[in-house]
C-alpha cells in the first residue's frame, strides 16, 4: 500500500509526541479527535533549489537539469511516487568524504512528500528523488545532511553543503545565503483545524479567512513550523509582505508536531504548506 512506512513512521511520532505532552485536551473531552485541512490557499509561492553563491557552474547545471527533467517527464514521474499511484524510491546517502567528488545537499527531512526518512537510513521525497538524480546527472556522490528547517540555507552559504533541496519557497532574504535555481513546483500554506470546526467552512478564499484570523486575539494560538512560510505568514514579516495577525503563534520542529499538539487540545490551529498538510493530516488521521 502506498506510504505505508510513511504513516507507520508518523503513527511512531504521534504516539511519542501524546505522551510527552501528556494528552491534554484542555477540557474538550469527547471533542473531535481527527484533524481537517481547509481547502483554500493562504499564500502563493514557488519552490526552488538554493545553490552555494561560490559556485556558479552547479547553479547552471542545476537549473540545466531541472529543465531537461520538466520536459522529458521525469519530474512528472517523481510526483506521482507521492500524489499519484507510483511507488516512493529509497535514496541513500553516502558519508561525507571531502576526498571524494560529491554533492552535499542540505534538507530537513521532515516535510513530506518532498523529504522524508522511514525512521532508518533510507530518504525518500521529491527533492530527493530529484538530488539522486541530480547527483548522478553530474558524476558526483550524494551525500544527503539533514538538520532543522532554518539552518538549511545558512549551512549552504557558509560553504558546508553544495545545495539546499528542502521545499524551499524563494524569497529576498534567503537569497543572502543562496543563489536560487528556476523554480520548480508552486505551493502554498493552508489551514489546519479540528474535524469539527465550523468556522472556516463558508471560506472560498484567503481574504475570508484572514478576516476571521484578524478578529483574533493572543489567546488564539497558531502552530507552524519554525523557520517556514508559515511562521512568517502568522507573525508578520515586511520583508515577506506579511502583515501578520494578533495571534500567538508558536513554532515546532516539524509540522507533525504541531498538528499533534492541535490535537492534544494546546492549539487552535496550524498553518504549514499544502503538500505536507495533506500528508500529515493523512498519516495522523489513520491512528486516531
Amino acid at each position: 500500500m502506498k506510504k505505508i512506512m510513511a504513516l507507520a513512521l508518523a503513527a511512531i511520532m504521534v504516539m511519542g509526541t501524546f505522551t510527552a505532552c501528556g494528552g491534554s485536551d484542555n477540557g474538550n473531552a469527547g471533542a473531535a479527535t481527527t484533524v481537517k485541512v481547509i481547502d483554500v490557499n493562504l499564500t502563493e509561492e514557488e519552490y526552488a533549489f538554493g545553490v552555494d553563491k561560490s559556485q556558479p557552474e552547479l547553479l547552471d547545471a542545476t537549473n540545466a537539469f531541472i529543465e531537461k527533467i520538466m520536459n522529458d517527464g521525469t519530474f512528472d514521474a517523481i510526483c506521482n511516487n507521492y500524489f499519484g499511484d507510483g511507488t516512493p524510491v529509497a535514496v541513500q546517502s553516502a558519508q561525507l568524504d571531502e576526498t571524494k567528488d560529491q554533492l552535499v545537499v542540505a534538507t530537513n527531512a521532515a516535510f513530506e512528500p518532498f523529504e522524508y526518512t522511514d525512521g532508518g537510513t533510507n530518504y525518500y521525497g521529491i527533492d530527493m528523488e530529484i538530488a539522486a538524480l541530480l547527483a548522478e546527472e553530474l558524476g558526483k556522490e550524494l551525500v544527503i545532511v539533514n538538520m532543522d528547517f532554518d539552518a538549511v540555507c545558512l549551512s549552504v552559504g557558509q560553504q558546508q553543503c553544495d545545495i539546499a533541496m528542502a521545499g524551499l519557497t524563494v524569497n529576498e532574504d534567503r537569497k543572502e545565503y543562496v543563489n536560487f535555481t528556476t523554480s520548480y513546483y508552486n505551493a502554498s500554506q493552508k489551514l489546519i483545524v479540528m474535524s469539527d470546526n465550523t468556522e472556516f467552512d463558508a471560506c472560498t478564499d484567503a481574504a475570508s479567512i484572514e478576516a476571521i484570523l484578524n478578529a483574533k486575539d493572543n489567546s488564539c494560538k497558531i502552530g507552524v513550523q519554525n523557520g517556514t512560510t508559515g511562521q512568517f505568514y502568522c507573525q508578520g514579516d515586511e520583508d515577506w509582505g506579511f502583515a501578520g495577525f494578533p495571534v500567538t503563534t508558536t513554532g515546532y520542529k516539524n509540522g507533525s508536531l504541531a498538528v499533534q499538539d492541535l490535537l492534544n487540545g494546546n492549539l487552535d490551529y496550524v498553518i504549514i504548506d499544502t503538500a505536507p498538510a495533506a500528508c500529515i493530516v493523512e498519516a495522523i488521521n489513520a491512528v486516531q
